[in-house]
């Protein structure tokens, strides 16, 4: 939370010129609208209830049971109606977020070599939105996981073999001090940069492993995302309002706890542009492991979905070529 930024421009131009881009060449965008739209189907409309009293043959209806038959079918909208069409079955929401909850408990299970975790990664383009409640459960999961406390320890234990922080002492007391300011700049970013701010702005907080095309393009996408994200409810790519605001509010908050060394409001902001463009690196790793484990290890941390989203890309890709095929043969 101390250093001078010096990436910051590279990422922000990179993630500004992708931004910008009709199609934003991210692979995953198809994915989440296919995903949105099936969500939005709706089953088919109940037949009104005034119909069926209708065909019942009385003779005579009563004047009390004529008021009710007019009432019924004006409250009640005919099939294929504006109302029936626009009002989301809670069904459906409640689908959706079981979905959620079940690739939420995949995600909680990757770990890079069975350790470190990763669970704000989706491995699925296709991943359903998740609720506000279950961004914040998500991030409060990864910054209370065991091993967040282990590399708090050991950030405290460099920090004062480098004389950083010299405010907080040395020894065992100037340890923990620093250990404590290490994890507690680990959780703020989590909770605020990965659960808070997303619920706030209906951003997906995850980072959506391409895992295809060329090994440039993979690059700029890993670094891009960490200032560009989807939108929870158009599934298309924006500012990262979430991250980048989650870094400078942490470190505005980390001011309180670390001595006193005459930063301002420029080196908060300074230091949380720093932070986002670190992320770069974080976003690097997790797009290629997964290579380097089935090559190194033989262990596929996607379970097959790496494969699978391949074929498809592959097969899009060879339906497309040979429509322009066919459309230059045509034109001869």
């Amino acid at each position: 939370m101390r250093l001078v930024s010096g990436l910051t421009p590279a990422v922000f131009l990179i993630g500004f010129s992708l931004t910008v881009l009709p199609a934003c060449g991210f692979a995953q965008e198809t994915g989440i609208n296919r995903n949105m739209v099936a969500a939005a189907e709706m089953p088919d409309a109940p037949q009104p209830q005034f119909s069926v009293a209708a065909a019942e043959p009385y003779p005579q209806a009563t004047a009390s049971q004529t008021q009710n038959t007019t009432t019924s079918s004006q409250t009640s909208p005919p099939q294929g109606s504006s109302s029936s069409q626009t009002v989301e079955p809670p069904a459906a929401a409640e689908t959706q977020k079981q979905k959620a909850d079940e690739q939420i408990k995949e995600q909680e299970k990757q770990r890079v070599l069975g350790i470190v975790p990763s669970f704000n990664i989706s491995y699925r383009p296709d991943a359903v939105s998740l609720s506000g409640k279950q961004k914040i459960s998500l991030a409060f999961h990864s910054a209370t996981d065991p091993v967040a406390f282990a590399v708090a320890l050991v950030a405290a234990g460099y920090h004062e073999v480098g004389d950083d922080d010299i405010g907080f002492g040395w020894g065992a007391e100037g340890y923990g001090k620093r250990a404590g300011a290490a994890y507690l700049d680990a959780f703020d970013g989590a909770m605020i940069g990965n659960g808070i701010l997303p619920a706030i702005f209906h951003q997906d907080p995850r980072y959506f492993r391409r895992g295809h095309g060329s090994f440039g393009s993979r690059v700029l996408f890993a670094l891009a995302t960490n200032v560009v994200c989807k939108h929870d409810n158009t599934g298309k790519w924006e500012p990262n309002y979430s991250n980048v605001g989650g870094n400078i509010i942490s470190g505005a908050i980390s001011n309180l706890y670390y001595p006193s060394d005459g930063s301002g409001i420029s080196q908060t902001f300074s230091n949380g542009m720093l932070v986002t463009a670190e992320g770069g690196f974080g976003s690097l790793f997790q797009e290629f492991w997964p290579d380097v484990s089935r090559k190194l290890f033989h262990k596929d941390p996607t379970r097959g979905l790496d494969a699978q989203y391949q074929a498809e890309h592959a097969a899009d890709k060879k339906a497309k070529d040979d429509a322009k095929a066919k459309a230059k043969q045509d034109q001869k």
